[in-house]
C-alpha cells in the first residue's frame, strides 16, 4: 500500500455555507429563518448563561423563530443527552448547535434521530442513516475540534462504555457560522488543548494513507483518504497553526491569533472529515479511560512518538509539511526536511503546555497490552496510518512516550 494518490482525486464533503469572521454570528437570525419558524438551540450550562448565548436568542426570535433551549450537553457526548434532546424538542425546523465539539455533535447526532425516530444507536456506524436530516447550523466557541464542518458525531454510549460514532453526509451541517469573538471568553487551557487537537488534526490528516477509493467506496465509507483537496486545507491550516499558535497561547486575548487558530481550525476540520484521523487518536481514545487527559492534550502528547514510527513511510508528506511550516532548510535532504517538520511541531505542542511523555497522563507498562488490544480495534484509524498499527507497533508507540524517547527511530 503505497502513499500515492494514483487517482489524482480531490474530494470534499461540506456544510452549504461557511460563514467565517469577526462578528458573523450576528447574522444567525438571518440564516435560520431560511429553514422555517421552529428553532431547536442545544449547548451547555456555562454557555447558556454568557451575554453572547442571550444574544444569539434574542436574534431567533426577533427574526420570528419560536426557540427552546437544550443547555445540558456534557462534555463527551453521553447517548442519554441525544435521547433527552429527542423526547423533549417536539417539531422542530432548524438545530443549532452552539458550544465546543460536544455541543455541536449533539446537534448533528440529534438531527437523525428527531427526523428518523429512534434510537441514536441505530445510526452508529457509517451511512446508516436513511435520508436527509433536520438542517444543523453550528456555531463552535473553541478553536479546535472542527465538528462545525464534519459528517461525524461522536456519542459515548454508558452501557457499553464505548465511543460509538454516527459517520453519515446526511448529518453534515448545513450552516457553519465561525466566529472568532465567541473563542475570546474560551480558558486558557481548552484554548491550549483544543488547538493541540486541531494540530494533531492537521498532521494526521496531511500524512494520511491515501486509498484511491473506488465509486461505492465513496458512496459507503466515510474516511476515504488525502487527496488533493484536503492537502490544501492542511497546508493553509499548518501555515496559520506556524504563525499564531505560540501568540494565542501567550496572548488570549489577541483576536488576530485567535482567528487564525480558528481558522486552521476550520481547515482541520474540512481535511479529517475525508481523510480521518489515525495512531495517534486511535491510541489515545483507550488511554483516556486511564488517565482522564483532555482529548487534545493526550493526541498532542502521543504525536511526537507517532510521528516517529510514520515517518519511513510518510517522508515526503513530513517534508511537505516542513515547507508549510518554512522549516525546510534549502539544499537539504527530503529526510532532513521531515526531522524538522516534526521538531518544529513538537516546539509548537509545547507551546501549549502539552506534555510530551505520557507518564504525566498517568500511563505506566502495566497498561500496554489492554491500550494496544483495544487502539487496533479502531480500524476505521487503523487504516488511515501511513504504518503499519500493530499491537507490537502500539506497545512501541508507548514505551518511547513513556520514556519521553524522542530520537529519531532506527
Amino acid at each position: 500500500m503505497g502513499m500515492e494518490n494514483a487517482l489524482g482525486l480531490g474530494l470534499v464533503r461540506q456544510p452549504k455555507t461557511v460563514l467565517f469572521g469577526p462578528g458573523q454570528r450576528r447574522q444567525l437570525g438571518r440564516y435560520a429563518k431560511g429553514f422555517g419558524t421552529r428553532a431547536l438551540v442545544v449547548t451547555d450550562a456555562r454557555m447558556a448563561t454568557t451575554p453572547e448565548f442571550e444574544a444569539l436568542a434574542k436574534d431567533l426570535r426577533d427574526s420570528g423563530l419560536a426557540v427552546t433551549v437544550f443547555d445540558r450537553a456534557e462534555p463527551d457526548l453521553p447517548r442519554r443527552n441525544v435521547m433527552d434532546v429527542a423526547s423533549m424538542a417536539g417539531a422542530v425546523d432548524v438545530i443549532i448547535g452552539v458550544g465546543g465539539g460536544s455541543c455541536m455533535d449533539l446537534a448533528k447526532a440529534s438531527s437523525a434521530v428527531l427526523a428518523h425516530g429512534g434510537d441514536v444507536r441505530d445510526y452508529f456506524g457509517e451511512f446508516a442513516v436513511p435520508g436527509p436530516c433536520i438542517p444543523v447550523i453550528t456555531i463552535p466557541t473553541t478553536g479546535g475540534t472542527g465538528a462545525e464542518v464534519t459528517s461525524l458525531a461522536i456519542v459515548f454510549d454508558e452501557e457499553t462504555g464505548m465511543k460509538m460514532a454516527v459517520a453519515d453526509a446526511h448529518i453534515e451541517p448545513a450552516i457553519a457560522i465561525i466566529d472568532p469573538e465567541l473563542t475570546l471568553t474560551c480558558p486558557k487551557g481548552l484554548t491550549a488543548a483544543t488547538a493541540a487537537d486541531a494540530l494533531s488534526h492537521l498532521v494526521e490528516a496531511y500524512t494520511a494513507r491515501p486509498k484511491n477509493p473506488t465509486p461505492e467506496q465513496i458512496a459507503t465509507q466515510i474516511y476515504v483518504g488525502k487527496n488533493r483537496i484536503t492537502d490544501m486545507f492542511c497546508e493553509n491550516g499548518l501555515k496559520l497553526m506556524n504563525r499564531s499558535l505560540e501568540r494565542v497561547v501567550a496572548t488570549p486575548s489577541d483576536l488576530e491569533a485567535r482567528a487564525d487558530v480558528m481558522f486552521a481550525a476550520y481547515c482541520a476540520g474540512m481535511a479529517i472529515n475525508t481523510t480521518g484521523t489515525a495512531a495517534a487518536h486511535a491510541i489515545q481514545s483507550p488511554m483516556a479511560a486511564i488517565g482522564h487527559t483532555p482529548h487534545g492534550f493526550g493526541v498532542g502528547a502521543l504525536l511526537p512518538y507517532v510521528m516517529r514510527l510514520n515517518l519511513p513511510y510518510a517522508t515526503a508528506e513530513f517534508a511537505g509539511i516542513a515547507q508549510a511550516l518554512d522549516v525546510a532548510a534549502p539544499g537539504s535532504s527530503q529526510e532532513e526536511q521531515a526531522r524538522a517538520a516534526i521538531i518544529r511541531i513538537e516546539a509548537l505542542l509545547e507551546a501549549t503546555g502539552t506534555p510530551l511523555e505520557l507518564t504525566a497522563l498517568g500511563i505506566d507498562e502495566s497498561h500496554f497490552d489492554r491500550i494496544a488490544g483495544s487502539a487496533i480495534k479502531a480500524s476505521r484509524l487503523v487504516l488511515n496510518n501511513p504504518a503499519p498499527l500493530t499491537e507490537e507497533a502500539v506497545r512501541k508507540v508507548l514505551a518511547r512516550g513513556v520514556a519521553g524517547d524522542r530520537s529519531f527511530w532506527e
